[in-house]
């Protein structure tokens, strides 16, 4: 089951916080089909964004064909987004977790790992393969 965070100061609309959430827990495996999401009553004591936040996100997430509403049995997944099994993403994260630890040691804040690892991306971006 995944618990939602909702970061009021992110400056990102809190539904697309919550499908953000659920898109990352599927592509780390910690979502897989028949899962069943938290109750919107669940999500709005948990993290107290209204219910209609909630039900957007949810709607979003059913318009992806990622998840499905069971009229009085709650929303469930239904597919997957991860490219690789969730054993390699555990092991990546596991040294993605020393290396977010070695950056903060040596005085990085989120911003700065945030920049690091986003020019590393767009370099990845830019490698043309044959």
């Amino acid at each position: 089951m995944v618990e939602f965070r909702i970061d009021k100061a992110s400056g990102l609309p809190a539904y697309l916080q919550l499908v953000r959430q659920v898109r990352e827990a599927l592509r780390l495996g910690w979502l897989e089909p028949g899962n069943r999401l938290p109750t919107v009553r669940d999500v709005v004591a948990s993290s107290g964004v209204n219910a209609n936040t909630v039900l957007k996100a949810y709607r979003e997430l059913e318009r992806a064909g990622l998840v499905e509403a069971r009229q009085g049995s709650g929303t469930f997944v239904r597919a997957t987004l991860g490219s690789v099994g969730p054993e390699v993403m555990e092991r990546l994260r596991t040294g993605l977790v020393g290396w977010v630890d070695e950056a903060r040691a040596a005085g990085l804040e989120n911003e700065d790992i945030d920049a690091l690892v986003g020019s590393v991306l767009a370099e990845g971006e830019r490698i043309e393969v044959p």
